[in-house]
């Protein structure tokens, strides 16, 4: 069916590229660099590459064999696993897009104070000012409609993608076959490999797991928009297209400067990284042009992950999930009280970054965590409807899919999967809302699992208060 309101193939293409293009890309060859050399790194990128491409493939197959299920991603939890899997992996997913949204503003606010050297550092009083008055001008844009909000952000993903562009002709106009091979497997304690991790592949390899999953994280974006497109084929192509494009954009940014820079230089750099490895190769007006692109991308990136979080609400309020309250619309289609609500709490934990000197890896680190659990749902689903209709290849690639996230969840850290289960708390708090709302009563098999969830929040909070898990 058409809508001919509706997001095209151009414009979810680039929600997804804009989606996923935000902070991660410019700090990329750093955080890459201080955990593994290039032999490891491209190891990670085929890892990390066949397990998205696997959960694309899923998403693809799901949305053409149920339509039906409008809310996509969190749908398919809910088709396979009840209202209460529906609302885990929807509040995973709104949890993971709004502290996204955090680790935005620290990025952003730091680049700014290479200009203005108010906002310099990005974690001060002006600093979070500025990304509460960012955050609540993108809120009031994405509350006029959503498609019109889908129209800015086509327009800016072009320009946000030429200094990434950029960067990588300049660092293939400079590239040196020989740095590029010099310890390949980073097994060579020299000066090459000084400050950075050295060892066995597998460890270096699964140092990089983060930083990779937190850059692809946006990918399903078509599928949470997917009742907004104009055709279901279209948000299919359009997941394809992107997961491809941004792909070979991660892996030429994060691998040819292996054979510019030295990995000591690379890992050693300040963030974001990819202006001073520019700054390094041919000067200070390399690192001026990043820093600007760096700004553009944060702001639309922004701007996606505005919506993208409302829409998740709205969509599984629709579901019954969650109270109505969380999916009422305005004259111009969009979720006001999603919207406005999950401002408010961005506005309040912007204030933390008063406290804390980590806050984007945190940030970052956190949201990761997070939408594993939704990916996740997606495979066990793929698993669940392709065995009840004996489609056996797709029921490969949903096993897969789940158990790439599975091991994702295991090698990138037990802490953030712990930290996770605390937003829980109040979230069964909305659940048992929306329960009552829908009168009916919860059963013996969600009591048991929100019993134990609940119990690991109390685990981690523990580990929290004596110092085993660190948040700042």
């Amino acid at each position: 069916m058409e809508n001919k309101n509706g997001i095209g193939r151009l414009g979810l293409t680039a929600l997804i590229v804009s989606s996923c293009i935000g902070t991660g890309i410019f700090g990329i060859t750093n955080t890459v660099a201080a955990a593994a050399a290039p032999g490891p790194a491209l190891l990670s990128w085929v890892f990390v590459g066949i397990g998205f491409l696997l959960l694309v493939l899923s998403l693809n197959n799901l949305s053409e064999k149920r339509p039906d299920l409008e809310a996509g991603i969190f749908s398919y939890a809910g088709a396979g696993f009840g209202p209460l899997g529906e609302f885990i992996s929807g509040w995973a997913y709104w949890l993971s897009a709004w502290l996204g949204n955090v680790a935005f503003a620290t990025m952003l606010m730091s680049a700014i104070g290479t200009f203005i050297p108010t906002f310099k550092g990005g974690q001060n009083m002006p600093s979070i000012i500025l990304a509460i008055i960012f955050c609540w001008a993108l809120t009031l844009l994405v509350n006029r409609g959503v498609e019109s909000a889908s129209f800015v952000n086509t327009i800016g993903t072009f320009f946000k993608v030429i200094p990434l562009f950029l960067f990588i002709i300049i660092t293939i106009i400079f590239f040196k076959g020989h740095m590029f091979t010099t310890d390949f497997w980073g097994n060579v304690a020299n000066n090459f490999s000084k400050g950075t991790v050295t060892g066995s592949v597998f460890d270096q390899l699964k140092g990089t797991l983060s930083t990779l999953i937190w850059v692809f994280i946006g990918v399903e974006g078509a599928s949470v928009m997917g009742h907004r497109a104009k055709t279901r084929s279209q948000a299919q192509q359009a997941t394809i297209i992107g997961f491809i494009m941004l792909l070979a954009i991660y892996v030429m940014i994060s691998i040819i400067p292996y054979g510019t820079l030295t990995r000591a230089q690379l890992a050693s750099a300040s963030q974001p990284a990819l202006g001073n490895d520019l700054e390094l190769i041919v000067g200070h007006w390399g690192a001026m042009i990043i820093n600007v692109g760096l700004i553009i991308s944060t702001v639309i990136s922004w701007l996606s992950w505005t919506m993208l979080p409302a829409e998740t609400t709205m969509l599984i309020a629709k579901d019954k999930v969650m109270p109505s309250l969380w999916g009422r619309l305005n004259e111009k289609n969009a979720p006001t009280a999603s919207l406005y609500i999950t401002a408010i709490l961005q506005t309040i934990f912007l204030f933390s970054l008063l406290f804390t000197s980590e806050a984007y890896n945190f940030a970052y680190s956190l949201a990761s965590a997070a939408i594993l659990f939704s990916y996740l749902f997606v495979g066990l689903y793929q698993m669940k409807y392709s065995h009840k209709h004996q489609e056996w290849g797709q029921f490969t690639i949903g096993l897969l899919s789940a158990l790439f996230m599975l091991a994702c969840m295991f090698l990138s850290g037990w802490q953030q999967m712990l930290l996770v289960s605390i937003s829980f708390i109040p979230g069964f708090i909305i659940y048992y809302q929306a329960v009552r709302e829908d009168h009916r009563e919860l059963g013996g098999q969600e009591k048991a699992v929100m019993g134990l969830i609940l119990i690991l929040s109390v685990v981690a909070i523990y580990l929290v208060a004596n110092g085993t898990i660190v948040v700042a």
